[in-house]
């Protein structure tokens, strides 16, 4: 049988419905640093719930963005790590970076680095 396919909106429609929301994009900006566990994304991101992680987490696991490594052990360890798909969105999620730094020193706005969160939080950036 044949799979019939989707009919899609345009790229950005696309994109915005994979990494749209607010903590997805940022989700992916603390993996690009490598292998994560969700306790360590939870307080890499501290402004979401457990269960809005939770449920971000599984929806870009499921779009491919990332990979979730269970390990049978007590307790359970889970490991969070982008797939190829996730880090080919390096460089717009750096370009987004930039500009989001920009506009902020453009409008005398105060912002915090996921860099010092990260060292904070005993994480190498």
């Amino acid at each position: 049988m044949k799979q019939q396919q989707k009919a899609a909106g345009c790229p950005v429609e696309v994109t915005l419905s994979i990494v749209g929301g607010k903590w997805k994009l940022q989700i992916v900006y603390c993996l690009l640093n490598g292998t994560k566990r969700f306790g360590e994304l939870r307080r890499l991101i501290p402004a979401t719930t457990q269960q809005m992680l939770t449920l971000q987490l599984r929806e870009l696991e499921q779009a491919g963005i990332i990979h979730r490594q269970v390990y049978a052990q007590v307790p359970p360890k889970v490991e969070y790590s982008l797939t190829e798909s996730g880090r080919s969105l390096e460089p717009i999620v750096y370009q987004i970076h930039a500009w989001g730094e920009w506009y902020c020193e453009q409008n005398n706005i105060e912002y915090w680095q996921l860099s010092d969160n990260m060292e904070d939080h005993g994480i190498r950036a």
